[in-house]
């Protein structure tokens, strides 16, 4: 059908507000389980990831976006690969790449625990991942507050902008020998999302120069605004399939006009879903204790990693 609305199964759900009591040599520690979630949550909602490179520090690289633009990008490899490899291309939302402790250090070592996350997780998938950064040469490495919209500078926009960002590292991964150029993916979350749903439409391709056999083979979008400068308001046409995840109590964007969007979207016989999570906020798949301690975010983490990760394999398989 192409829209869904998800419960989880509750399978981890008690163990968010369980206590139980450790009997030591001469002492009971009681141990409240919500309050060490940030160690467990890897573990438990992305259960892959726990087997990633302890320590993997991804490669900073260089490439020029539109108008000649500096960007930057961090480059996360598989552990051992046979050959070349299908790509990944990462979108950071509005908050940027980066920790919200980077304290002013923008590199490799602060990036995001989400962006962190993903990468390596691709990259233990045998993918090549590539996070795109589009605000730190740009002059906001810190990126953007929230309810801040109407103050960002065009130079990050998500419509007009940040797609051909994405498909500046598109072309930069083509270039590399180790990379399947026939198999790239993109994936964004929140302001990257919105720019990876304009990135897949039909005019946006054309518009970078890309021919529609040529650019991504999909795209994930997580909990993106779906309003987009209304530009897709009469039809949206992507030229290969698209998966939306969102949550219903979503404090920033609206979970009901992406679903609009994509309803619209599939009347018209395009390959486009979206996932709607009952109870889940924005950035539900984050890994810190602030989200996943929210039932609900657990549970959408836990369906949406697995629903992109077989999404992608099936992309790489056609």
């Amino acid at each position: 059908m192409g829209v869904y609305e998800v419960m989880v199964p509750r399978q981890i759900r008690r163990l968010w507000s369980e206590r139980r009591w450790i009997k030591g040599a001469r002492m009971f520690i009681r141990v409240e389980l919500s309050t060490v979630m940030l160690s467990l949550s890897v573990g438990l909602i992305f259960p892959t990831y726990a087997s990633a490179a302890e320590g993997m520090v991804p490669q900073l690289v260089h490439f020029k976006g539109p108008g000649a633009q500096p960007l930057i990008g961090y480059l996360f490899r598989p552990g051992q690969s046979a050959g070349r490899a299908p790509g990944i291309i990462l979108l950071h939302g509005r908050t940027g790449p980066y920790s919200t402790a980077a304290n002013g250090l923008y590199d490799a070592t602060t990036l995001s625990k989400r962006h962190e996350l993903w990468g390596r997780f691709w990259a233990e998938q045998g993918y090549y991942a590539l996070l795109v950064d589009s605000f730190s040469t740009r002059g906001y490495p810190e990126g953007f507050p929230i309810h801040s919209y109407d103050e960002r500078p065009d130079a990050v926009n998500e419509v007009t902008v940040r797609p051909f960002d994405a498909y500046a590292g598109l072309a930069y991964l083509k270039q590399q020998f180790f990379i399947d150029a026939s198999r790239i993916a993109l994936q964004g979350w929140s302001n990257g999302g919105s720019a990876t749903i304009a990135a897949m439409a039909q005019e946006t391709a054309a518009k970078a120069g890309v021919k529609e056999n040529e650019g991504f083979a999909g795209a994930i979008a997580f909990y993106p605004a779906c309003t987009l400068h209304h530009e897709y308001d009469a039809s949206y046409l992507p030229y290969a399939p698209v998966r939306v995840f969102s949550g219903d109590e979503d404090e920033e964007v609206s979970a009901e006009r992406c679903r609009h969007l994509v309803t619209r979207s599939r009347a018209a016989g395009n390959d486009i879903e979206i996932v709607v999570y009952h109870g889940a906020t924005h950035d539900f798949d984050d890994p810190g204790v602030r989200r996943q301690r929210v039932k609900a975010n657990a549970e959408a983490a836990q369906d949406a990693f697995t629903r992109a990760r077989n999404f992608i394999i099936q992309l790489f398989r056609r």
